[in-house]
């Protein structure tokens, strides 16, 4: 019973039509699922990922009217995207050009590494992949092929005290702690726990910063961060550890494109279990994805309804 790597990270914006402009044609990321918010249909939720959309690439936004994200601790405070390490000038030219504010690029954790800013000031990081990562371009993208992005990861937290956090980590998730490192904006030290094969992929970063503000959650900020496990069963067998650690959850969620549960790291961070199986092409062609709104068989009958209250995207 293990946690293999970053399933999906899911933020908020409250510019549905520009975040997929900027996520799709700056990005170059592939829109695979157009469906709403299952607790909010009167929102979107977009996913976005790589040209398979597999597990561990998907960045997906909910759609909400938000003020913007107030930045701190106890936050979800940055996003990392994985590309080839050759790739990171190609990057910083063209963020740079699309007028985005954007660092330098520059070893962060022994890792090439360059960090921006999207339109609504999320925080992302672009990071040198391992060698061997395996990548599924998007073919239709206007990111060349050699350059795009890979997938997610690592994320990195916010909290002002390790200590709870890191019991909850490694005792309760099976997380191990590899390392640590000062972090780039000079607040605190940033701890490394990884999973699985470990790698960016399957890292969390926990930044340790007492002499930060309490975050509050907006637009361009990250609601929740969802770790991956391989199925359905595995599910079941993380709900009922979480249940005898005594653990607070929100027990079993039927999501139809993967099955979740949700509880909250002492931090305050929201975290997701979420399985692989059964993934995007569960309901449309993998060759079509994201082309129409897809809603689970549960929301189906509102279909009429829930389009009337949905704003175009294009």
């Amino acid at each position: 019973m293990e946690l293999t790597g970053i399933h999906h990270l899911t933020a908020i914006t409250a510019d549905a039509p520009g975040n997929k402009r900027f996520y799709t044609d700056t990005l170059g990321l592939r829109l695979v699922k157009k469906t709403v918010n299952q607790d909010d249909t009167s929102a979107y939720h977009l996913f976005y990922a790589d040209g398979l959309a597999r597990p561990g690439t998907d960045l997906t936004f909910f759609d909400w009217p938000a003020a913007p994200e107030r930045r701190g601790t106890h936050s979800i405070s940055r996003t990392g995207l994985r590309v080839a390490g050759d790739s990171l000038d190609y990057w910083a030219g063209r963020l740079a050009d699309r007028g985005l504010t954007l660092g330098r690029v520059a070893e962060i954790d022994t890792r090439a590494s360059l960090d921006f800013e999207d339109p609504e000031g999320q925080r992302f990081r672009l990071t040198e992949d391992a060698q061997d990562a395996v990548t599924a371009p998007w073919e239709k993208s206007p990111v060349p092929a050699q350059h795009q992005i890979h997938g997610l990861g690592p994320i990195t937290i916010s909290v002002p005290d390790l200590a709870p956090t890191e019991i909850v980590l490694t005792h309760v998730m099976g997380m191990r702690k590899v390392r640590d490192y000062a972090s780039p904006d000079g607040h605190g030290t940033v701890h490394v726990y990884e999973m699985g094969q470990g790698g960016p992929s399957a890292e969390l970063h926990v930044a340790v910063q007492p002499d930060l503000a309490v975050a509050r959650q907006g637009a361009g900020g990250v609601h929740h961060v969802a770790f991956r496990v391989p199925d359905k069963p595995a599910i079941h067998d993380w709900a009922r550890r979480l249940n005898e650690m005594r653990v607070p959850s929100s027990g079993e969620v039927e999501r139809y494109y993967f099955r979740s549960l949700y509880f909250r790291e002492p931090g305050g961070n929201l975290f997701e279990i979420a399985s692989d199986e059964p993934g995007f092409a569960v309901d449309e062609p993998l060759e079509s994805l994201g082309e129409t709104l897809s809603l689970p068989p549960f929301l189906e009958g509102q279909r009429a309804q829930i389009e009337a209250r949905l704003k175009p995207l294009d």
